[in-house]
């Protein structure tokens, strides 16, 4: 049995499936699910499957804009830490943080009021990493940028 990963209450992460790298997210046990900050967001269906597309301004000051679809995983209500619901698209995408790679489940919303553009939920982490709350940033200090990977799978006829 491998041990899991010892994680800060917040870290460096990188979504390859989305092309970002170096996106600071806060580390929370108590969130269940994972949240990442989109500037626009939209939904749209593709041979009868529902999509979401959305826009992430990865680098400082509001350069660097990233467009990028996925599949969208589900549709459901969150409840946030003031206690306020909303509903938000999920998808699917692979995270990377301390020399695991796996695939996670993100919720899409507004977080520019936060912190952090991400928060790290404790079913990505699962049985995969564990949280010293007394230290930060145990992978690495990155500064965020936009990768050239591609975004997600588009379908062949859509840009």
């Amino acid at each position: 049995m491998t041990l899991p990963v010892v994680l800060g209450w917040r870290e460096w992460v990188d979504l390859p499936g989305l092309g970002l790298d170096g996106i600071r997210a806060k580390v929370d046990s108590g969130a269940r699910t994972s949240a990442l900050h989109v500037d626009a967001q939209w939904r749209f269906f593709d041979a009868g499957q529902a999509w979401v597309g959305f826009r992430v301004t990865p680098g400082a000051h509001g350069t660097g804009a990233v467009e990028g679809a996925a599949v969208m995983a589900d549709e459901r209500e969150v409840t946030d830490s003031g206690g306020h619901r909303t509903r938000r698209a999920f998808i699917r995408t692979s995270l990377r943080l301390g020399g695991i790679e796996r695939e996670i489940e993100i919720n899409l919303t507004d977080r520019r009021r936060m912190l952090f553009p991400m928060l790290l939920g404790r079913t990505a982490m699962a049985r995969a990493f564990t949280v010293d709350p007394a230290r930060s940033f145990l992978h690495g200090r990155r500064i965020l940028v936009a990768t050239d990977a591609p975004s997600t799978s588009l379908p062949a006829h859509l840009p």
